[in-house]
């Protein structure tokens, strides 16, 4: 059985940091067509959480890509699983990102994404894990910087799992979770 070591970052903390980051999204889109882009699966819930704080209209995508397989560290492989559904050349493109820590899928995604030629192409994520990355990614939006441990909850997984909890945990070394 899985059990929570510790919470990371509370569910009050977390909607007070989203409605921040809305707010600033809000004002800077405001008289554009932003398309908001989801990193599946993780960035599902922020993404749905931050939209609501956001106070224009929004189209949404979606993109699914791997780098992990079943592992809990990036092989430096990124397969699109999943590609968007509409054009983004002319568009303002804000990808939302649940957590970034080494940067390597992150970053091959915004070079893809680049080489479409939306009118601007930015990011926000929730969490970034302090020290981590490998190459240099330019957030514009962040919520939370976190240390280098393997966290779940609030779209992060443990094997598809715990991804429902309302905050961000640590797990204990061994294995599982209780919610």
């Amino acid at each position: 059985m899985l059990k929570i070591a510790k919470v990371l970052v509370s569910a009050e903390d977390i909607e007070s940091k989203l409605a921040e980051m809305g707010a600033a999204i809000t004002e800077d889109y405001r008289g554009k067509d932003l398309l908001m882009i989801g990193v599946l699966k993780g960035a599902f819930m922020v993404m749905a959480d931050l939209a609501r704080h956001v106070r224009l209209p929004i189209e949404f995508d979606f993109m699914a890509v791997s780098s992990y397989g079943a592992a809990t560290k990036t092989s430096g492989v990124v397969r699109i699983l999943k590609d968007l559904d509409r054009q983004i050349e002319g568009r303002h493109v804000l990808i939302i990102e649940d957590i970034i820590d080494s940067g390597l899928t992150l970053d091959y995604l915004i070079r893809n994404l680049g080489a479409r030629n939306p009118a601007s192409l930015k990011l926000a994520a929730l969490l970034i894990k302090d020290g981590m990355q490998q190459v240099p990614i330019d957030v514009t939006y962040t919520g939370f910087t976190i240390p280098n441990e393997f966290v779940v909850g609030y779209g992060l997984d443990n094997v598809e799992r715990l991804r429902n909890l309302p905050y961000v945990a640590v797990l204990e070394e061994h294995l599982g979770a209780e919610m």
